[in-house]
């Protein structure tokens, strides 16, 4: 199958590549200028580097040309900062989804898997876990965004034949997230540890995630793609809570070194605790997350040193 992956250059979307490539697809990746590949690929390897913008319609329609599936994992904002210019969060995020969506029409590709934000898009829990049913009252503006994108992969499903897979995916971290951005408190914390360095957390440590290693989410963007069923919406998550205290614990051990912790005022947009039931994912698309959150650190670990970071 020719994949077309916007954003496959980036911490997700590499892992994601990587998989897909295992299976034997071929893969047309699509990044914003200046983005450089994030490795040598293979001579083997059917791998496509392409650079354009979401909101240029003869960027995407290239990227588009006779591929067979579409893995939109594009975001320009964060969680957290998303609040500041919701008008930016909407320009770039909806605008140029939508933008896709139409050139998916136009050229006939219908197949698209979507990573949506099991995060944000729920808001405040009703209750624990959050299952696939669950309301949706996000309190960012990045979780407004990807829900209004969830909800026009239905129109354009209902309007045009698409064939969206959404993925909701819960706290996913790896060696190759990028900590300058401050998103992802495990591997965050992981890099303070290895250095030496206190965490900080903000809050009195009670905040509960749901966290799982991107080879976790990889795996469950592989099963997707194979994906024949009516179902649309799927939380990719771990399952489990864990309160950052009880983090800052497991990663201390892990590393193997006493490591000083500093509470920062709370902050108002954490929700105190979001985790994610994933039993629909395992029942329809026969994926469940391999490591624990335990291994996945220890992996994380291993890879950074490896890799001198």
């Amino acid at each position: 199958m020719k994949c077309a992956v916007f954003g496959g250059g980036g911490f997700i979307g590499s892992a994601i590549c990587d998989r897909l490539l295992q299976d034997g697809h071929a893969i047309r990746i699509f990044e914003r200028p200046g983005v450089q590949p994030y490795r040598a690929f293979l001579p083997g390897e059917a791998v496509e580097w392409l650079e354009g913008d979401m909101l240029s319609e003869g960027d995407l329609k290239k990227c588009l040309r006779g591929a067979d599936a579409v893995l939109h994992l594009v975001s320009t904002t964060l969680p957290k900062n998303s609040n500041e210019d919701p008008i930016y969060d909407v320009e770039s995020n909806l605008v140029g989804s939508l933008r896709l969506l139409e050139a998916m029409v136009e050229q006939k590709v219908r197949r698209i898997l979507f990573i949506s934000s099991g995060g944000t898009v729920y808001g405040p829990p009703e209750y624990l876990p959050v299952d696939e049913k669950h309301p949706t009252n996000p309190t960012v503006s990045y979780g407004i965004t990807k829900l209004a994108v969830e909800k026009y992969l239905r129109l354009y499903r209902d309007l045009h034949g698409l064939k969206p897979v959404i993925l909701r995916v819960a706290n996913p971290f790896g060696a190759k997230q990028r900590v300058a951005s401050a998103q992802g408190a495990v591997t965050a914390f992981i890099h303070k540890a290895l250095r030496g360095e206190p965490i900080e957390i903000w809050g009195d440590g009670s905040i509960t995630r749901d966290y799982l290693h991107v080879s976790d989410v990889a795996e469950a963007f592989a099963k997707a793609l194979e994906f024949q069923g009516d179902e649309m919406i799927f939380n990719i998550s771990s399952g489990h809570g864990t309160s950052l205290n009880e983090l800052f614990t497991i990663i201390g051990n892990a590393v193997g070194k006493t490591i000083e912790k500093i509470h920062l005022p709370g902050r108002t947009f954490d929700i105190p605790s979001n985790i994610l039931c994933n039993k629909l994912a395992g029942k329809d698309l026969l994926w469940e997350p391999k490591l624990s959150l335990e291994q996945g650190i220890k992996k994380t670990i291993q890879e950074l040193q490896g890799s001198g970071r």
